[in-house]
């Protein structure tokens, strides 16, 4: 390795952060991974000599500067090698979402040229044999995971990541001098890394970032928030989500801390306590399910328990922020507060894995007051920020002390954020994105001649300088009395609620507001079971009376909070119903990153729409569903609509919206 570290005469790609980290700290931990219930461990100058082994055996297969590597898998520590090792050769990483279905994915492979594709197992190769015959550029197939990869011996591009890496060992001992070459070659303004969008409103687009949008990212956020190389993060969220990125690569590699990898999705929670992350990211549908599980054992508890699980839950929800934040607190709450720790708080977040926890970052949904203010109040340092994929994640964040629930903060280091005189956000800095692949016409439509970048969403700054999220600047639109009305806001008010998962607002062009509702099937039916309530599956659970009431509890709570908002206050739900089915990114209804599709559910569910806005005290449904092995089915049913209390608007704030 030390051929390839003479190399590094200034850090500003990460194969030279690599191999940076790995003189200067070269014997502690860069990545952990729990394989077999043992977590293995690699140093820096173990994971440098991984990822500058399989970057040679790149070269040995032809690859070279400008060339696009897929990369499709769960988080495992040789797919986030792959990511530099292709830089390393000046190629482009191109990760994919590992969920998505042979047809999705060709869209990627295709639109990027990707000529090599690094995956995790069989079930990726095949998918990759699937679509090879329309991906005229994918040449090579490389795969990690050898079981059930015997009989592909026929197939003379598929590869064994071993066996790569085994190759550019051999290279490296033969020919140092052109991968010390490719990364001395490498500077700030290459694309580091291409990923997709997640296909909203169309297909998806890929998003170019350069080694200078990431560098400076990773140093500035670490230097804002004083992470150092002792921190230990959790790699668990998708690999080609650009918060991952950040997370799991920019910031990892500028700080030099350790990325620590569960051994499967269904382990995350124990594995999570396992490790205790000083530095941790969800989004907020994690914490709401984490503090859903938390109230239903709680529910479940000795009448004793509970009492005094709320006698100290009153007391951090008092001064529990205000001791986090560092503020005066009389000595009685102090020791108060210090018992609860003993005997609540400090063991509740161990069985949550967060004892460790000096700084968490939630994102990408509007998190309830309630459940932020919960995390802060038993000493956890929660913080809201406010990015996109175009902004290398940053735009806003939320300061020390500056800290509320309904903000996500200030302007990050060196970004400009301008308010558009139709109430969108824009913002300019040195992370904004190159430019969409092949794609000039969004480019120009996305990112202005001197910088500015259009979010698409809609909000304000508010008289402290901190930025305030309404909804999507597309989605908002006008009820037929003219006022304003925001789809996305009310479904996050209604989704504060631990009971409902997902929620799909309309009333743009109508006379008032309606919704869908899929309840959260694990809360409700911990809720059914605690009242004897049988039920056969997530459709006829939905459709009880019981909990249609309960739902039209969470609606109207919502709606008197509503009337009381000078902008929203017309926006209360008037009817609803529960849908038959969960919304599902894999009938089209929701995207990989689970957010909505408004259009596709308006067209596919036109007849229930119809319905809402009739006045029928049920509407019959017959959909087509797909299962989780691909088979397709059928739901019938008949869905009940409820009306909601709507509250009196006050003259003044009627007038103001």
């Amino acid at each position: 390795m030390a051929a390839e570290a003479n190399s590094n005469t200034s850090l500003d790609t990460f194969p030279k952060y690599l191999i940076e980290n790995a003189r200067v700290r070269g014997d502690r931990p860069a990545m952990r991974e729990k394989d077999l219930g043992i977590w293995q461990v690699w140093t820096w100058s173990e994971m440098a000599e991984e990822i500058l082994n399989l970057a040679a055996g790149l070269i040995e297969l032809g690859v070279k500067r400008g060339d696009k590597v897929a990369i499709v898998g769960d988080n495992r520590p040789r797919l986030y090698w792959t990511m530099v090792a292709a830089q390393a050769v000046g190629a482009v990483p191109v990760p994919t979402y590992q969920d998505s279905v042979a047809d999705e994915m060709q869209y990627v492979l295709e639109h990027a040229e990707v000529k090599v594709a690094i995956v995790e197992d069989q079930e990726q190769v095949d998918k990759m044999l699937e679509v090879k015959d329309r991906c005229p550029n994918l040449e090579t197939i490389i795969y990690d995971e050898g079981r059930g990869m015997r009989d592909y011996g026929d197939y003379d591009f598929i590869h064994n990541f071993v066996d790569v890496q085994a190759k550019g060992q051999a290279h490296r001992n033969q020919n140092s001098g052109d991968l010390k070459q490719a990364i001395a070659d490498g500077h700030g303004e290459e694309i580091a890394i291409m990923l997709y969008t997640s296909g909203t409103t169309g297909r998806p687009k890929g998003v170019m970032l350069s080694q200078n949008n990431l560098v400076k990212a990773g140093k500035e956020s670490v230097k804002l928030e004083g992470l150092d190389d002792t921190e230990d993060t959790l790699a668990y969220l998708p690999m080609a989500w650009v918060g991952d990125h950040i997370f799991s690569i920019a910031q990892a590699y500028t700080a030099g801390y350790c990325v620590n990898i569960p051994e499967a999705p269904d382990t995350i929670l124990t594995d999570l306590r396992e490790i205790g992350p000083t530095y941790y990211f969800a989004p907020p549908r994690i914490f709401e399910n984490l503090l859903t599980t938390i109230t239903i054992r709680m529910e479940d508890a000795s009448s004793i328990k509970r009492g005094i699980f709320q006698y100290f839950m009153d007391h951090a929800k008092r001064v529990g922020v205000d001791i986090l934040d560092g503020k005066p607190v009389g000595m009685m709450d102090k020791l108060k507060y210090m018992l609860g720790d003993f005997m609540i708080y400090g063991p509740l977040k161990n069985s949550l894995g967060m004892s460790r926890v000096k700084l968490g970052y939630t994102a990408g949904e509007a998190i309830g007051p309630e459940i932020f203010a919960f995390y802060r109040s038993i000493g956890i340092n929660l913080k809201q920020l406010y990015g996109q994929t175009e902004s290398s994640v940053f735009i806003t964040i939320q300061p020390n002390g500056e800290i509320r629930s309904d903000t996500v903060g200030r302007p990050f280091t060196d970004v400009e954020i301008n308010v558009a005189d139709n109430g969108e956000i824009m913002y300019r800095g040195p992370y904004t994105f190159v430019a969409y692949y092949k794609n000039e016409e969004a480019t120009k439509e996305t990112k202005t001649d001197d910088g500015w970048v259009h979010t698409g969403d809609a909000g304000f700054l508010d008289d402290e300088g901190h930025l305030r999220i309404i909804d999507r600047a597309k989605d908002v639109g006008k009820l037929n009395d003219g006022a304003m009305f925001a789809p996305k806001y009310v479904e996050n008010k209604l989704k504060f609620f631990p009971i409902v998962k997902e929620v799909v607002t309309f009333g743009d062009q109508k006379d008032n507001a309606t919704a869908f509702v899929n309840i959260d099937l694990e809360a409700v039916g911990s809720w059914a079971e605690r009242n004897d309530l049988a039920y056969s599956g997530y459709a006829d659970l939905a459709g009880r009376k019981e909990v249609y009431d309960l739902i039209q509890d969470c609606v109207e709570k919502v709606n008197e909070d509503l009337s009381t908002d000078s902008h929203l206050s017309s926006s209360q739900i008037k009817r609803f119903l529960i849908l038959h089915k969960e919304l599902d990114a894999d009938d089209g209804e929701l995207t990989r990153t689970r957010k909505v599709r408004r259009k596709f559910i308006a067209e596919r569910y036109d007849q229930l729409i119809d319905a809402l806005y009739s006045d029928k005290p049920e509407v019959h449904v017959d959909a087509e569903v797909t299962f989780e092995d691909g088979r397709k089915g059928r739901i019938t049913a008949d869905l009940p609509i409820r009306d909601a209390k709507c509250f009196d608007v006050q003259p003044h704030l009627k007038k103001a919206s």
